[in-house]
């Protein structure tokens, strides 16, 4: 084991939240010293991770951008296109020299004598261990495992004769060429293979258990093409189509709370209005939840319903009963051929990167704890954590939390504190824990499988994990450190 590399912040993760997290400190805590540790070979998280055809993003580059930096391309862009946003970001802000790629934090151990975190690295490169100290541990790492998605497990699935490729572990020697094709899946994964295969295969065959709802529209903004032929300067253009989008997004979350029969009926419209006439919109595109219990993505120049449309992909729904060694027998009875089945079936939750965190030597399970404010837990000394929303763009979350987590930092510098904990009141103490989230608020698959690992919240606002940006973007900004919720030594 090496000598103990000691900084005053560790963030954990070069993704989307681990750039967001780095550019703040360099620009709100110039004087901290810090490190991003990330266990890919590269930057970029879930747009590394994920290779698979035609990826991109299911909301718009307005939003999912950085607030600090300008998109200026399609709403709606490529994987590629994403990761090539955030070199510029690290090369402008100068981050590379930060980041220590193929690093897995395999655990955290908390020392209050010392007020530090002590982590134990694993360098993937070469197997040696690395140690690495720090006051502030800020882990970015997303909320699933990079390193395997979930599939079901099949009745008859080691039987199959063809290949079984999940997207998350997309095979560069996958060829797809005239082969008969299932993709089993109805999010925003599956609508986005689906039509970049469908031109290759012979047909692709999108098996569903349940719809999913969609937007569907150009893949451009019409006010941002207006505010550049009029020579606006980009930073400018950025923030009017970001604030617009924000308005419009409210309004449909507005109207999809309020008057959900109302919302669901406009979006299937949508969809009906994109597909031939007489399409069994009913069994194939009208799902059994309301809006925004899960997410909604966008099909950007409505390419999924064009594929379906030309007669290169079709939808099916049902459920799967087992699967055979030429393909799909469903519930139905119905057998769905296949040379490829292709598993865009969720994500493996992972709860703080699946470290091993202990606090004075005692293990830390997390869903012991109360979440404060969707970024911190009870209990738990110098740890913040990023999880962004499932309603609005995640980046928005990231940026709020990264600027509250600046203005903790400094305060805690500008008072010599050293530790700062998350801790219950006498009256939060009398209050009945709830789940994380409500299953009436949202509720994913894959969410659902893991939820008793997530940690609790109460029935207030501090002690909580709110879908609310609007609500947050007025709160965070304001949220002073010294909230009594927050005890420092």
């Amino acid at each position: 084991m090496s000598e103990a590399r000691d900084v005053d912040v560790v963030v954990v993760g070069a993704g989307i939240s681990g750039v967001d997290a780095a550019y703040h400190l360099r620009r709100d805590c110039p004087e901290r010293t810090f490190v991003v540790l990330d266990a890919l070979e590269s930057f970029g998280g879930t747009w590394l991770t994920h290779r698979y055809p035609g990826v991109r993003s299911d909301t718009d580059l307005y939003t999912f951008g950085y607030s600090f930096k300008p998109w200026t391309g399609d709403p709606i862009a490529s994987g590629e296109r994403i990761r090539e946003y955030l070199r510029e970001v690290i090369d402008e802000n100068d981050l590379a020299r930060h980041v220590r790629f193929q690093r897995r934090v395999e655990s955290a151990s908390w020392s209050s004598a010392e007020n530090r975190w002590t982590l134990r690295v694993r360098d993937l490169t070469s197997g040696d261990v690395e140690t690495y100290r720090c006051e502030f541990l800020w882990m970015c790492q997303g909320y699933y495992r990079h390193d395997q998605g979930y599939t079901p497990d099949w009745p008859g699935l080691d039987t199959f004769e063809g290949r079984v490729v999940h997207p998350q572990q997309w095979p560069e020697d996958l060829d797809l060429t005239d082969q008969e094709v299932v993709v089993v899946g109805s999010g925003a994964t599956a609508a986005t293979l689906v039509p970049a295969i469908a031109e290759r295969c012979a047909h692709v065959t999108m098996i569903q258990r349940s719809p999913t709802y969609f937007f569907s529209g150009e893949n451009r903004d019409e006010l941002a093409d207006q505010l550049r032929a009029l020579e606006v300067d980009e930073a400018w253009v950025h923030e009017i189509v970001r604030r617009n989008r924000l308005a419009q997004l409210k309004m449909l979350t507005d109207v999809a709370l309020s008057e959900p029969d109302f919302a669901a009926q406009e979006l299937i419209n949508l969809v009906r209005a994109e597909l031939p006439e007489g399409f069994d919109v009913d069994t194939h595109f009208t799902p059994r939840y309301r809006p925004w219990q899960q997410r909604i993505a966008y099909v950007p120049d409505g390419d999924l319903f064009k594929a379906i449309s030309s007669g290169r992909a079709s939808v099916v729904t049902d459920e799967i009963a087992a699967i055979t060694p030429h393909g799909v027998r469903l519930a139905s009875g119905d057998e769905q051929r296949a040379d490829v089945l292709i598993t865009a079936t969720g994500f493996e939750l992972s709860v703080l990167g699946d470290v091993h965190f202990t606090i004075d030597g005692e293990v830390l399970n997390l869903a012991e704890r109360v979440t404060y404010r969707g970024m911190m837990f009870s209990g738990v000394p110098n740890l913040c954590w990023i999880f962004g929303y499932f309603r609005a763009a995640w980046t928005l979350r990231a940026d709020l939390v990264c600027n509250y987590v600046g203005r903790l930092l400094n305060y805690m510098r500008d008072h010599d504190l050293h530790r700062v904990v998350p801790t219950l009141r006498d009256e939060d103490l009398a209050e009945t824990p709830l789940a994380w989230i409500g299953d009436d608020e949202f509720n994913p698959s894959y969410l659902k499988r893991s939820l008793h690992l997530m940690p609790q919240r109460l029935a207030k606002p501090e002690w909580g994990h709110t879908q609310d940006y609007w609500y947050e973007r007025d709160v965070l900004p304001t949220l002073s450190p010294e909230d009594d919720c927050l005890v420092y030594d």
